[in-house]
């Protein structure tokens, strides 16, 4: 394989782009530093296709990254290959608005592989090829320029391995026929929803002890104040205001912007300056919640009561022996939530009761809460045994 020098000029990058933009896999992956900051800082994005590779620096003065994010986003040919691309693929996101796609998950594609839930990619490396990443610049400043040559190696050899990873994995599930099972996961993480910043949406993270609708009402406006503030800034979250800090002007809100002073993790100059005086605003402009934004009282589906939190503990037991014996990542079967749902007497609407699937689990979770499936224990291990035929 081909390894260019790094990339730091705009024709480089269009070439390289052209070139890649024909073959039938790219793999990526990109470095950044968000410790200090709202938005992801994008310090350096590696490519490469079976035959060469590339690192590519995305803070070289003057450089168009247009070709590449154009390869990314809008060449439906070219499949592009992540490993536990979630924070990669927000940051194109971010960029441009859209996400890959095509695209392909190998943490994802190793649930299907029976190599667990969130295998590493440092394992995923040891399995198929037999080598041990070095992993001594992990923790480098990106940002910091020049880049030697040891970050340099390391970066582009997260997508040369992959580039050999990628095809071996694909066989497997061309062997085994479990490639048509990602299709839907790898749509859901194409998803561009997935990755947009909702305001009105951000006061779900924080962990509030009441349900009371005027007090939720203000954490959502709140929270809605904090992530503007945050965008704005380009500021960390905890940076504006702690989530517990949230959580304690939504239960106790002050009366005037010069109670401020006396809250517990904001500056006493939040009494007086102008972003104390938007969160005034924004708690003088809350509204209680509506009855369909609640929450629900605890974890489980609303409606599943005592006897079907017990259905969805088998339905849970269940799961677990399946994944088992066929030899796959549970969670790629179903969902917790899905199988509470299920326990509750929903049968709309669930991946699990669709395709391969139900093929694979959901026939037998729902012969399992209709009755006519059981568990037993033969020469010690835990099967499943069934009654009528269903």
């Amino acid at each position: 394989m081909h390894i260019h020098d790094l990339i730091t000029d705009s024709a480089a990058l269009a070439n390289l782009c052209t070139r890649l933009g024909t073959a039938p896999f790219v793999c990526v992956d990109t470095e950044f530093m968000r410790e200090n900051s709202y938005w992801p800082e994008l310090c350096l994005i590696q490519i490469a296709d079976s035959e060469e590779a590339a690192a590519i620096d995305p803070m070289a003065p003057g450089i168009d990254l247009t070709p590449l994010l154009d390869l990314l986003t809008a060449n439906e040919d070219v499949l592009k290959v992540f490993h536990a691309g979630g924070q990669d693929i927000e940051i194109v996101y971010n960029l441009t608005g859209k996400t890959p796609h095509p695209l392909f998950d190998t943490q994802v594609a190793a649930m299907a592989l029976g190599m667990g839930e969130q295998i590493g990619y440092q394992n995923l490396v040891e399995t198929y090829l037999g080598i041990a990443v070095d992993k001594g610049a992990r923790f480098t400043d990106w940002s910091r320029r020049p880049l030697d040559s040891r970050q340099i190696e390391y970066a582009i050899g997260d997508v040369t391995h992959l580039s050999v990873i990628f095809p071996k994995m694909l066989a497997r599930l061309r062997k085994t026929g479990r490639g048509a099972w990602l299709d839907q996961e790898m749509e859901r993480i194409a998803d561009p929803e997935n990755y947009r910043n909702d305001p009105d949406a951000a006061w779900r993270r924080v962990r509030i002890g009441s349900r009371k609708p005027e007090v939720l009402g203000r954490l959502k406006a709140l929270a809605r104040w904090r992530e503007l503030e945050s965008q704005d800034k380009n500021l960390p979250r905890g940076r504006i205001a702690k989530d517990e800090t949230l959580a304690d002007l939504a239960g106790n809100p002050p009366k005037k912007q010069a109670d401020l002073a006396r809250v517990r993790g904001l500056s006493a100059t939040w009494a007086q300056n102008d972003i104390g005086a938007r969160l005034m605003t924004a708690l003088g402009e809350a509204r209680p919640l509506r009855t369909d934004e609640l929450p629900p009282r605890d974890d489980r589906k609303p409606g599943l009561g005592k006897e079907g939190a017990l259905v969805a503990d088998l339905l849970k037991l269940l799961l677990k022996i399946r994944a088992r014996d066929i030899d796959v990542a549970a969670k790629l079967l179903a969902r917790t939530e899905e199988l509470e749902a299920l326990a509750a007497g929903q049968r709309e609407g669930l991946a699990m009761l669709e395709g391969w699937r139900y093929e694979q689990f959901g026939h037998e979770a729902l012969a399992l809460v209709e009755g006519r499936l059981g568990f037993a224990v033969k020469d010690g291990k835990l099967q499943m045994t069934r009654g009528e035929e269903d």
